[in-house]
């Protein structure tokens, strides 16, 4: 038996953005349903770093990644990784994020970026308000560590770049980091601070926060995974066993699982998978106040409430293939190497992040007309951008002039 359902829009995906997206629309008046068949927010809308990183306006893909990409992607202990059963299929990814890499791609990304997240902070006080979720947001700002000298000296160029893109950097002393956060052992090198940033301190509470202010508003939830999507005259059908749903507008909010939906909408995008691993260890009080990113390992080490999770590295890898023991081994050895008192960790975590060969989201109409909108691909930084994200989608759906030029970010790039 089928059941047949109807929305003035549908949102596909219950993850931050999708959610964020129909609060946005709820909020405008619109009659909205999200289509996703798990929990709300459970993937990496759960597993991230917590950060809101209005710092991270760097792509993943610049001149020094690209010098350095054959040993990274083949160094199974590398911050950037690949599984190799999987490099036939990401040979024509790689290729474009070779050419993103170039001097001239990698300026003009880490712009667009930066465009995207200037607001983020400002954005996120609102969203909490909103959601009732202001106590689980720190507002200590956030640490690159830079465990040698050679390293922190390097990172003067790289916080140079930064600040031209308008981000607050300072590069701090080991006897400053000391004072600032005494649980870190020394270091020879020293340490960037950006004092903006702003912190969940339990990514899942805040997206529970989200569900039940979506559910107050009367947005419904149906439980299925969307498989087909027809464009008719009177709106956009979707469809999977068992379900019909018909809307005149749908948001693609699929994050790593948007592709064949993309294709049906008539947009072929280049969009791949980013396995990301987190490892926690209960603790009353973590060691930490802030985030910390000790640079050279590619995770961080995150403070949350009544635990310490270390999240990080990127594996491109796929939907399909199970976690990777090595790589939660590297993280638990890592975090270790940093504090040699931590036994084995309470828990491990996997989930997919939508990766795009420039690092840029697609937050676009189709190129057959806005009755369908994308909304996915933002990478490592989805949680910073889904209030900023919601609202230039609700401009589109509506006709409005969003509140950036969103050119970089169409789906017509490609």
């Amino acid at each position: 038996m089928t059941e047949h359902h109807s929305s003035e829009i549908a949102v596909i995906g219950a993850g931050v953005i999708g959610m964020a997206c129909a609060l946005q629309l709820a909020q405008d008046g619109k009659r909205v349903v999200i289509v996703d068949p798990g929990q709300p927010g459970m993937g990496a809308s759960y597993g991230n770093a917590g950060t809101i990183a209005d710092y991270a306006v760097q792509p993943v893909g610049t001149p020094e990644v690209l010098k350095n990409l054959p040993s990274l992607l083949f160094d199974r202990n590398s911050p950037l990784s690949i599984r190799h059963a999987a490099l036939p299929t990401l040979a024509p990814w790689l290729l474009r994020f070779a050419r993103q890499s170039l001097p001239g791609p990698a300026a003009r990304n880490a712009q667009a970026i930066a465009a995207l997240v200037a607001s983020a902070n400002a954005s996120w006080k609102g969203f909490a308000t909103e959601i009732g979720a202001e106590r689980l947001l720190r507002h200590e700002g956030c640490l690159y560590l830079y465990e040698t000298a050679g390293a922190f000296r390097a990172a003067g160029k790289d916080m140079a770049a930064r600040k031209a893109l308008g981000i607050t950097a300072e590069l701090l002393r080991p006897d400053e980091i000391a004072a600032m956060e005494p649980g870190l052992p020394p270091l020879e090198g020293g340490a960037a601070f950006f004092p903006q940033a702003v912190f969940l301190s339990d990514p899942g509470a805040v997206m529970g926060l989200l569900a039940a202010r979506l559910a107050a508003l009367g947005v419904p939830h149906l439980t299925f995974a969307a498989q087909s999507l027809k464009r008719g005259p009177a709106g956009v059908t979707v469809e999977a066993p068992g379900w019909h749903l018909h809307a005149r507008h749908v948001v693609l909010a699929t994050g790593a699982h948007g592709r064949a939906l993309a294709l049906q909408a008539g947009d072929r995008v280049p969009l791949e998978t980013e396995r990301g691993y987190h490892v926690e260890w209960e603790m009353e009080r973590p060691r930490l106040t802030r985030p910390a990113c000790p640079t050279s390992r590619g995770f961080y080490l995150c403070p949350m409430t009544g635990r310490l999770r270390v999240a990080g590295t990127v594996e491109l890898g796929g939907l399909t293939a199970p976690p990777s023991p090595h790589r939660i081994n590297r993280l638990v050895k890592g975090a270790q190497a940093i504090f040699p008192d931590l036994g084995p960790p309470t828990r491990d975590w996997m989930g997919f992040r939508p990766s795009m060969p420039d690092s840029l989201p697609v937050i676009s109409p189709s190129r057959a007309g806005r009755d369908v909108i994308h909304a996915y691909g933002h990478g490592h930084i989805g949680l910073t951008l889904a209030p900023i994200t919601a609202r230039i989608v609700a401009d589109m759906i509506a006709g409005r002039q969003p509140e950036l030029d969103v050119s970089p970010y169409r789906v017509t790039r490609f």
